[in-house]
């Protein structure tokens, strides 16, 4: 019971620091993207382990999960995108007008 109170402690420090790195480094759109997949793993981790200690199955997680994997194979994608048409990933270089 103390280890899945600390599992979801940990995840929940995860979430955070996912969070201010979030609002930290905005300057790249893969910095962005990477936090964003860090706090997948935190909130990932924090319903496992949430999960785990109310002793439900863990169909809904592994659900999350895959969702998650796509959700990173989508940002890689328009990350790639982005470097083709552009030549970098600042956000600074990105124009709403031509499109």
């Amino acid at each position: 019971m103390i280890l899945n109170n600390l599992y979801v402690i940990a995840s929940i420090f995860v979430i955070i620091s996912g969070l201010s790195s979030f609002v930290a480094y905005r300057k790249h759109l893969l910095n962005s993207l990477l936090s964003l997949e860090f706090i997948m793993l935190g909130i990932f981790f924090f319903m496992g382990g949430f999960i785990s200690m109310i002793g439900s199955e863990m169909y809904f997680v592994l659900f999350f999960l895959a969702l998650a994997a796509c959700e990173g194979a989508l940002g890689l994608s328009l990350l790639v995108c982005v470097v083709c048409f552009y030549g970098n990933d600042y956000f600074n270089s990105f124009s709403s007008l031509g499109c």
